[in-house]
């Protein structure tokens, strides 16, 4: 039986000695499982980043920020190791939240939910935050929109706003939505509405206010990114709406005449299954029937807890990438709305 064609790539049995942990990742190169694929989305996302006219984006999705995360996602913000971030709006708000001071605490997930409602404190998993805390967040939110008054924008413009005003409170600078502000990086909030932030806009609107959110002007506004950078890559970690917000960017852009072809590299820390049929655990294999990723796209499905996967991966490119000098897209929109993006020229 000629067998060659299959085994002329030895697993390597991983080590233990003095080293980083980009040369831990590379030595999971040779092992199995979802270490490898840890590994393979390390590869895959340096790589992806040593491309020229390359505009990464990001889908965050799960509780993140309460997680822990938010220093992670705002470092690769800073260093532009994603572009354009696409969030839920409940991480946002949470990172809000921290930003002016406030804290989410370490919990446990035996704790007695009916205790805890008598004090005022909310679970997730196991970790607390005080729901008065939480309200102060949702007025200020409410009384930054009444000073923004009646207009009409794109969550992205919302959260650009929203940047600069935590800046002019004095926000920390470890913020996610201080360093996109800062930085220039956009943040799309798809689903505002299902968030502490749409809380605090309600509390807005039932004042009297009429802000609106063009939640289809986000999608106008993110296709016009794809259809004018070079290549694009996706991470996503979770699935769930920001997922799909980014992934049907390919669809609207084909839709529209523009011969986009799917996204060039797709990576992806999920802890969902793709037998049950949702789109958090669905293979890039089923996205390239849609036409979202490209057929000979570098696919890297890890199924893991992002909390596990984040924090390893953001330290191997944080080592990788030290020398590495990338020239990220810059966006500029004009009056009329319409994106401009360069790549260093």
């Amino acid at each position: 039986m000629q067998h060659d064609v299959f085994t002329n790539n030895p697993t390597i049995p991983i080590d233990v000695k003095d080293r980083s942990v980009s040369d831990v990742l590379d030595g999971m190169l040779k092992t199995g499982f979802q270490g490898r694929k840890l590994a393979e989305s390390v590869q895959a996302w340096h790589n992806m980043l040593k491309e020229e006219h390359m505009t990464v984006f990001m889908g965050l999705s799960g509780a993140l920020v309460p997680a822990g995360m938010r220093r992670v996602l705002s470092y690769m913000i800073e260093h532009r190791m994603i572009d354009c971030l696409v969030s839920t709006g409940a991480n946002m708000f949470h990172d809000c939240h921290e930003a002016l001071g406030r804290k989410h605490y370490v919990g446990s997930h035996l704790a007695d939910d009916e205790k805890l409602f008598e004090h005022g404190v909310d679970r997730i998993y196991d970790v607390f935050a005080v729901e008065d805390e939480f309200r102060v967040a949702d007025n200020l939110i409410a009384e930054f929109a009444e000073a923004i008054g009646e207009i009409s924008c794109s969550s992205r413009e919302f959260m650009h706003l929203l940047g600069k005003e935590l800046v002019r409170r004095g926000a920390q600078e470890d913020s996610i939505v201080v360093t996109a502000y800062r930085h220039n990086v956009p943040i799309f909030v798809p689903a505002l509405g299902d968030s502490s932030i749409g809380i605090g806009l309600t509390i807005a609107r039932r004042r009297g206010l009429k802000l609106e959110i063009d939640q289809i002007k986000d999608v106008d506004e993110i296709t016009q990114i794809v259809e004018k950078s070079g290549k694009t890559g996706v991470v996503y970690v979770g699935g769930g709406v920001p997922k799909n917000f980014i992934q049907q960017t390919e669809v609207i852009a084909s839709i529209l005449g523009m011969d986009v072809g799917g996204h060039d590299y797709a990576i992806q820390y999920t802890s969902d299954a793709p037998h049950w049929g949702g789109l958090s655990g669905c293979t890039f294999d089923e996205a390239v029937s849609w036409g979202k990723i490209a057929a000979q796209a570098k696919k890297v499905q890890v199924f893991v807890d992002a909390t596990i996967a984040l924090p390893i991966v953001a330290h191997a490119l944080h080592e990788k990438c030290h020398d590495l000098e990338r020239i990220p897209p810059e966006y500029d929109w004009d009056t009329e709305k319409e994106l401009k993006i360069s790549f260093g020229n």
